[in-house]
């Protein structure tokens, strides 16, 4: 017997639930069809969006002859990828064209995708892959500059409730908590379908329990609820961040990854403007290591809230980015003044010669004394902001530089 999700699995476009940008009137997979020329492309979204099926209605629906083989990245091979290639070179005369639909095909070696790159550009195979991670960190630029990606978006809550009407008829709370624990997964949501069968309808919330969280510490979800969590710090959201802090402890995530990152968020987003909230984040994630989970995490989302809530500033960090171009490949010699001279011989030679020791003058500091190669002439990186603590930096600063000019 068929699953429930292959058995009612549509098979032209108009019966197709979701992706109105994508299969609506005058959109891209739409006019494709309608003008009767496909052509190869990506087709890249999360689990039960409808990527197989889309691939499917694509080959039946041209009006031509078309030689549709569907496989998987995980279980082809170079020979069979070559007998593919071979078989289509010879049809292409009897003017069939050839559809090769590859999922997860973000699993695919380097040698792989060299084998059908040049029959790609020919157009002697059509080539459709299906993936649930981001092509550009998965593909080889040579193969995805051929492709057109299409990003196939979550299925909303009134497109599963219209895929669960097609199959069952059941009382709207009921509907609301087999949608809920889908996780925008339509074939997931079939499969709860298939497993509450002959279930009472006043035990279905017994039988399901609590509503799964979609989150995959390697997916691409949680690299996205990262980056939400670390543009909400530093947007001064505490509400957002702690928002996205309790959505990936919710899905499984480590506290201390989330405060990996707020280090970096720290130094990167934060810097000098307050450096308290390096320490801080620190200290929050020695109190986890310590006390444990419950009150570890409470301790990072105090961390958190501090974080956000403090000045910003990427002064530092731009300043390295800079410096870090500027060196690349330098190989200037240090200035004489600025080197030792530990024997009698480099004194001899000028090193060390002319330097100010700066706890001889006052204030600590040797006025006019230059700390570059002379090739460089002086520079200055750091450009403090007027927020937080680098209020002051900036004075002083300001000051110091005036001064030293």
């Amino acid at each position: 017997m068929k699953p429930l999700a292959e058995e009612i699995r549509p098979t032209i476009l108009k019966d197709f639930v979701g992706q109105k940008h994508l299969v609506g009137e005058n959109k891209p997979i739409y006019n494709a069809l309608k003008n009767n020329q496909i052509f190869s492309m990506i087709l890249w979204g999360g689990s039960g969006t409808g990527k197989t099926t889309l691939a499917r209605i694509i080959a039946k629906g041209l009006k031509k002859k078309v030689n549709f083989i569907e496989t998987s990245a995980v279980i082809i091979g170079v020979k069979e990828l070559k007998e593919i290639i071979e078989n289509a070179q010879n049809i292409v005369n009897l003017n069939k064209q050839t559809i090769v639909f590859i999922d997860e095909i973000h699993h695919f070696s380097k040698s792989q995708q060299d084998v059908l790159l040049p029959h790609i550009e020919s157009g002697i195979i059509t080539l459709i892959g299906a993936t649930t991670e981001n092509p550009s960190f998965e593909l080889n630029n040579a193969i995805l500059s051929r492709l057109t990606v299409f990003v196939l978006e979550p299925l909303s809550f009134d497109d599963l409730k219209t895929i669960l009407n097609k199959v069952v008829d059941l009382k709207p709370k009921n509907q609301d908590l087999i949608i809920n624990n889908s996780n925008n997964d339509a074939r997931k949501m079939l499969g709860i379908v298939e497993r509450i069968a002959g279930i009472d309808e006043g035990k279905i919330a017994d039988f399901l329990g609590e509503a799964l969280v979609n989150f995959d510490k390697n997916s691409d979800i949680f690299y996205q609820q990262l980056s939400a969590f670390h543009k909400s710090v530093r947007g001064s959201s505490p509400d957002g961040a702690l928002y996205w802090f309790a959505r990936m402890l919710q899905g499984g995530a480590v506290a201390t990854t989330i405060a990996r990152r707020l280090l970096a968020i720290a130094s990167e987003d934060i810097g000098l403007s307050d450096p308290r909230a390096i320490e801080i984040t620190l200290n929050a994630w020695n109190i986890y290591h310590r006390v444990g989970k419950k009150e570890g995490e409470r301790a990072i989302a105090e961390a958190i809230v501090y974080c956000a809530v403090a000045p910003k500033s990427n002064a530092l960090y731009a300043a390295f980015n800079q410096v870090m171009a500027d060196t690349k490949g330098d190989n200037s010699p240090v200035p004489k003044h600025l080197c030792n001279a530990p024997t009698s011989l480099l004194k001899e030679q000028g090193f060390g010669e002319n330097y100010q020791y700066a706890h001889n003058f006052e204030d600590s500091i040797a006025w006019g004394q230059t700390y570059f190669p002379k090739e460089i002439g002086e520079k200055q990186y750091y450009q403090p902001v007027n927020r937080g603590l680098e209020i002051k930096i900036k004075d002083k600063l300001d000051k110091l530089r005036a001064k030293n000019d």
